[in-house]
């Protein structure tokens, strides 16, 4: 089969066409990747209640508050709210997340509402104790 100028010119088209049309989605994927902010917490069970301190994507430093087994308290980025009053504002430089957080006899519980990858985390965790959580579920201490 002989291939005629017309037809090597077309299939370097195609061709060209390809690689353009793979480097365009792989940008538009990339990109949406980075839009997601993360956000990274250490959480520490204490004698009466938990504190947590983030590291990245929060508006806040420090909370801590008393919270009975079993008693939830919801978390966004901008610290402890209401789950039936929930905050309007939205900052691009603050990761958009919330979840609850409950302590239970031994350790505590998560549940991921908005911003998390995870729906739901239950962990071991002793007074004084701490672990970081982020987007994705829980990660290691830096």
């Amino acid at each position: 089969m002989k291939t005629t100028p017309h037809c090597k010119s077309f299939f370097a088209f195609v061709l060209l066409a390809f690689l353009f049309l793979a480097t365009t989605f792989e940008g538009i994927a990339q990109e949406k990747i980075t839009e997601v902010s993360d956000f990274t917490i250490i959480v520490e069970k204490t004698d009466n209640g938990i504190q947590l301190k983030s590291n990245a994507g929060s508006a806040w430093v420090d909370l801590a508050f008393t919270l009975k087994n079993h008693q939830p308290k919801a978390i966004d980025e901008y610290g402890m709210t209401d789950l039936d009053n929930l905050s309007k504002n939205k900052d691009t430089h603050l990761a958009d997340y919330l979840f609850t957080i409950t302590k239970t006899e031994t350790g505590i519980e998560l549940k991921g509402i908005k911003g998390t990858a995870w729906t739901e985390l239950k962990f071991s965790l002793a007074d004084h104790q701490q672990q970081a959580i982020n987007r994705l579920g829980m990660t290691i201490l830096n």
